[in-house]
């Protein structure tokens, strides 16, 4: 099982940016890909961008986050990281990383088993 810890988030301007980081450790060798989600107050929570964590590189993004959100990783660091470029107030959210196995190298068929304790992110108009 792996432990993973975010942080990075915080509170910012519409229009800004904040870049989170997801350090991985323990139990990682049985993961081949990670994820961020988000859940606000009084909704689902939501899968916001995956990537493939064994080396194609693979990545997915929800459709809302495309151009502004971008999902990478460090292999050698056991860290994927989530720039938010052009935040806006409905991007506030607790942000949380998982990691699990995807098959064939797909990012967005990640079946998610280890989560983290989440960070905040708070966008302001």
């Amino acid at each position: 099982q792996a432990q993973l810890v975010e942080s990075g988030g915080g509170s910012v301007q519409a229009g800004g940016s904040l870049r989170l980081s997801c350090a991985a450790s323990g139990g990682t060798r049985s993961s081949n890909c990670m994820g961020w989600f988000r859940q606000a107050p009084g909704k689902e929570r939501e899968r916001v961008a995956a990537i493939d964590t064994g080396g194609s590189g693979n990545t997915y993004y929800k459709e809302s986050v495309k151009g502004r959100f971008t999902i990478s990783q460090d292999r050698a660091e056991n860290t994927v990281y989530l720039q938010m470029n052009s935040l806006k107030p409905e991007d506030t959210a607790m942000y949380y990383c998982a990691a699990g196995r995807a098959p064939f190298q797909m990012a967005a068929a990640c079946k998610y088993r280890d989560w983290g304790q989440g960070t905040q992110v708070t966008v302001s108009s």
